[in-house]
């Protein structure tokens, strides 16, 4: 079979049945059937809102795997980089250390969800006979483009293991890191996980739960059709007033959300908390067809652990109404493992075109990876269970 690769400027040049096609059967038997953020429709919100940009740093050119017939075979969301703001997986060090041996680190090209934290397909490939050849092609036509714009560099970041797999067999450098994710072991409910923890852990949670709503705060599951602009108003306000605190400057605008409640809102859980008849804090949450991700949260009042209560227990609470498999609350945050969350490795991959800075990233990707890995040991200990603690 002839392949051809194109470069795509912008998602409004894709088909949104074809993206979604290569997107959604993406992965292995162990991946989220269905992972939201790597959908068009997502993807296309941020574009559409002018949140991904090139005025942002974030420049869409999105490379593509096509056969003879102009079949769409396979995809890659793909951004020129002019800043390393918005990834998650940091190389301000690398930048620093080039630019300071007389480098140019930018432009770079970012293989990844703007973002977001969230590990997920990143070469969309359907899993048939000719994923492997394809793979390799949408990897071969971003070191064309990595040469074609100068870029000093190739960052896939949050692999799914078939694409970690497909980048370090083309001799990409390997990099990991770690998040903590809940698991549903088969829960018939909070108190059945409660029920798995130390006595110590399960009445810290339980005090934790009480206290967060001991201010007269309810808390609403929205979702589907019953998600309205003014829902919309008042998360982003707490959005804002977070993020403007946390990191600055938010990366979202108010017109993504409209947009994403438009082309996916069965895919989306609010949880919105109310005190004296106003929303005051809330969540978002994407929907996969195994996994809740947890994603944004903010407040216009500070009360003693309703953060906690909003993204994490509400999150458990709703996984197990749905029966899905996992919740991934995002990055960081060694907190979530008093509250039943498990360390889990995540991974990227790195191709840098200069030898002298791959060799210096390679050492010390090295020792990270040690690094990373005893820490994920000794955390796998303390977990809360009761198989790990008295009680």
């Amino acid at each position: 079979m002839t392949f051809h690769v194109k470069i795509a400027q912008g998602l409004k040049a894709v088909s949104a049945t074809a993206w979604d096609a290569c997107a959604l059967h993406a992965g292995s038997g162990e991946d989220d059937p269905f992972n939201p953020f790597v959908s068009h429709a997502f993807l296309s919100a941020l574009e559409d809102s002018g949140c991904v940009g090139p005025k942002t740093g974030w420049a869409p050119v999105h490379v593509l795997v096509e056969d003879e017939a102009g079949k769409l075979l396979g995809a890659a969301p793909c951004y020129v980089k002019s800043h390393s703001m918005g990834e998650y997986v940091f190389d301000h060090s690398w930048a620093d250390a080039y630019e300071r041996a007389g480098g140019h680190y930018y432009p770079k090209l970012q293989v990844a969800v703007p973002f977001t934290p969230v590990t997920g397909p990143r070469l969309l490939v359907p899993n048939d006979a000719q994923a492997d050849d394809v793979r390799a092609r949408l990897i071969a036509g971003l070191r064309a483009l990595r040469d074609q714009i100068g870029a000093s560099s190739i960052h896939a970041t949050f692999l799914q293991q078939d694409d970690l797999k497909a980048f370090t067999s083309q001799d990409f450098l390997r990099r990991d890191d770690q998040q903590f994710h809940w698991f549903n072991e088969g829960y018939g409910g909070f108190d059945d996980f409660l029920a798995a923890l130390a006595s110590r852990k399960r009445k810290a949670i339980r005090r934790e739960r009480r206290d967060a709503l001991a201010n007269g705060i309810s808390v609403d599951w929205v979702t589907g059709q019953d998600i309205t602009e003014a829902h919309w108003d008042a998360f982003f306000s707490f959005y804002m007033d977070t993020g403007s605190r946390k990191w600055g400057r938010p990366y979202l605008n108010r017109r993504f959300f409209s947009a994403l409640g438009e082309r996916m809102a069965d895919r989306i859980l609010l949880v919105m908390a109310k005190r004296d008849g106003r929303y005051i804090a809330g969540a978002i949450n994407l929907i996969g067809d195994r996994r809740l991700y947890g994603r944004n949260w903010g407040c216009i009042e500070d009360h003693p652990f309703l953060h906690f209560e909003i993204c994490y227990y509400q999150a458990i609470d709703f996984a197990i109404s749905r029966g899905l498999d996992r919740v991934e609350a995002g990055a960081q945050g060694e907190h979530k493992l008093a509250r039943g969350y498990r360390p889990v490795i995540t991974s990227s991959a790195h191709d840098i075109a200069d030898p002298s800075l791959r060799t210096a990233v390679q050492a010390y990707l090295r020792q990270e990876r040690l690094y990373v890995s005893e820490a994920l040991e000794e955390l796998s200990e303390a977990t809360p269970f009761r198989h790990n603690q008295d009680g």
